[in-house]
């Protein structure tokens, strides 16, 4: 049966296919070669530019721009040709070599030197750093500008639903009320502090041999520095250089990344299920899509099937995230290939929450507040100013204020009149009463709508 978007086994390449082209760039089979290549080619360039090895002459400006033809030029042909080559060699990245030492074969400048092509290189230096590389641009040119596409869509509705009131519902029960815009608000400030965290980690590699000692680099130039000259590649990529491995790079900094990612998947979670409970209270209509059924046999539905669709995606992201986090640290001695496979799915958890993030802004762009339904909830739920006359009549030492309000309020329906009673016979300052009558349900929200405008 042929592969298409109809077979593929997993819906990320079958019916979501469309929504997800940006990461192929970087977490696709093709991309990861592409980024193989790109170390090899720039870990030649190092040593004949920089190490001034008496064997490695520095490249002529030609044949610099002839290695980095090779990168800007890599197409998904050049990926089948290596695939071609693993399958005689069954080693991906030994195939990805002799692949660039035939894509080479006509530039004599460079077959000069094409034994330096890999030279002292374990497969995991180029796997690691192409890893480090492919997860950094991947979350800096895709992820990110996603996550903050929904921040900015929250902040936007915050902003603009910043003064409308909203029953608050603690325990499920009525509470102090809020707005629309500070509870979306909330969202906003958690999201931006899980973003920090993903942008703060610093992806590292390393480039320093089979079991990380230099052997084979010293072997050959006993005396040259090259932990020194490795920092410096390492360091040229934008990547933090580990000096302390095994054959492979510990991945501690993928599993900060995963976790940092797999909370804020978490607190994106937790605004879905929010912004859904809203939806059905009634405090949020969803506008309409022409064309769109909510229900086969229910044709008055309008279903927030974007929330629930970000949810599920998000539970998925997170299922594998933290698989990555716990497995990848973790490595038998010098070196087991448990890591192999598990890395391949890193654009599996990517991709599930890029999803999530599409979902959550597609319902964003639907919400609009229905006030007539916040206004309704907050004028059948007086008992929510039991807080404020309490709170006034321990100001002015009133006895036993809170028991008072409480056997007044507490599983009772209160209705304005009768706080307007209790509230009358109080022995306070007569400015203070007016005060209290004054309140309402809608207006008692603090600093709700400064909070909101503040995100």
């Amino acid at each position: 049966m042929p592969v298409s978007a109809l077979t593929a086994l997993s819906p990320l390449d079958g019916r979501y296919e469309a929504r997800l082209g940006a990461l192929r760039e970087h977490f696709s089979e093709h991309g990861l070669i592409r980024y193989r290549v790109r170390v090899e080619i720039e870990w030649l360039k190092a040593l004949a530019a920089e190490a001034r090895l008496a064997d490695i002459p520095a490249f002529s400006a030609q044949a610099v721009a002839a290695l980095d033809d090779v990168i800007a030029r890599f197409t998904t042909a050049d990926s089948d040709a290596v695939k071609t080559i693993e399958a005689t060699t069954n080693h991906d990245v030994k195939a990805m070599e002799y692949w660039l030492k035939q894509r080479l074969a006509n530039n004599a400048e460079v077959m000069r030197v094409s034994e330096f092509i890999h030279f002292a290189c374990t497969s995991e230096d180029i796997n690691n750093t192409s890893h480090a590389l492919m997860l950094r641009e991947g979350r800096d040119g895709v992820l990110l500008p996603k996550l903050d596409a929904v921040i900015d869509a929250l902040r936007g509705q915050a902003h603009l639903l910043a003064d409308v009131p909203m029953l608050s519902r603690t325990h499920g029960q009525s509470a102090s009320p809020t707005t629309l815009g500070k509870e979306l608000a909330n969202i906003v400030a958690r999201l931006e502090r899980a973003r920090r965290s993903i942008a703060a980690v610093s992806l590292s590699a390393k480039f320093n041999g089979a079991v990380g000692n230099y052997n084979a680099h010293l072997s050959a130039w006993p005396d040259f520095d090259w932990e020194g000259f490795n920092r410096r590649f390492i360091e040229s990529l934008g990547l933090e250089f580990n000096p302390y491995t095994i054959q492979i790079e510990p991945h501690d900094a993928m599993a900060e990344l995963f976790d940092a990612l797999a909370r804020c998947n978490t607190i994106a979670i937790d605004a879905c299920r929010d912004i859904w409970m809203y939806v059905s209270l009634g405090y949020f209509k969803q506008r309409l899509k022409d064309g769109e059924v909510g229900s086969s046999t229910m044709p008055h539905k309008v279903n927030p099937i974007d929330f629930e669709n970000a949810e599920g995606n998000l539970g998925v992201a997170n299922a594998v995230l933290r698989h990555f986090s716990e497995k990848l640290p973790i490595s038998r001695m010098q070196r087991d290939l448990t890591d192999s496979t598990v890395l391949r799915n890193m654009g599996v958890a990517v991709g599930h929450t890029v999803l999530a993030l599409d979902s959550m802004l597609r319902g964003i762009d639907k919400l609009e507040a229905n006030p007539s339904r916040l206004a309704e909830d907050l004028d059948d739920a007086w008992e929510v100013l039991a807080e404020p006359v309490q709170t006034v009549m321990r100001r002015f030492g009133v006895p036993n204020p809170y028991e008072q309000l409480k056997a007044m309020t507490r599983g009772k329906g209160i209705t304005r009149e009768a706080l307007h009673g209790f509230i009358a016979q109080l022995p306070i300052p007569e400015a203070e009463r007016r005060r209290l009558l004054a309140m309402t349900p809608a207006n008692y929200v603090g600093k709700a709508a400064e909070l909101a405008r503040r995100v």
